[in-house]
């Protein structure tokens, strides 16, 4: 039996400063089901800040999830020493946080940062917020290509 799946996509997110082009600018893509989404491409930042909320209503009861940020580094991608930080917070309260090395990532192609994973049960109901952020290096960064999140199971859809 197949369980739901969804991808809310960068439009859907809350990126600081992406309205001002000298930070971020919007494009044009199609997915694979060759329909045009937006996507979000880092020009120049210090301060990473990206959040996305979720009702797990929408979610098949009992079962197993992971969350996913869906990126892209360009070449050359530039400011990435500092690892960022990717965090999802639970409606039980409970959060699952991690730093991740975006430097040992591969370049040029989509690849799923994973946030962390819960199972759905009557305690999971409400709203989940995905983050991905850093802004305590100060260092500047460019070349972070955001298509949006992904929320699967751990099985196949």
């Amino acid at each position: 039996m197949g369980k739901n799946c969804f991808m809310f996509y960068a439009r859907d997110l809350s990126i600081t400063w992406s309205e001002n082009n000298n930070y971020w600018t919007w494009r044009q893509l199609k997915d694979a089901s060759e329909e045009s989404i937006e996507i979000a491409e880092l020009v120049d930042v210090c301060w990473l800040e990206v959040h996305g909320k979720f009702d797990t209503k929408k979610l098949s009861p009992a079962s197993l999830y992971e969350v996913t940020f869906v990126v892209m580094l360009k070449c050359p991608a530039r400011g990435w020493k500092i690892p960022v930080n990717v965090a999802l917070n639970l409606p039980d309260g409970s959060k699952q946080e991690r730093k991740v090395g975006m430097l040992q990532q591969p370049k040029e192609q989509w690849m799923e940062i994973p946030v962390g994973e819960f199972r759905t049960s009557p305690e999971m109901l409400g709203e989940i917020q995905v983050s991905m952020y850093e802004f305590d290096g100060g260092k500047w960064k460019g070349g972070l290509i955001i298509k949006g999140v992904k929320i699967q199971p751990k099985t196949t859809c």
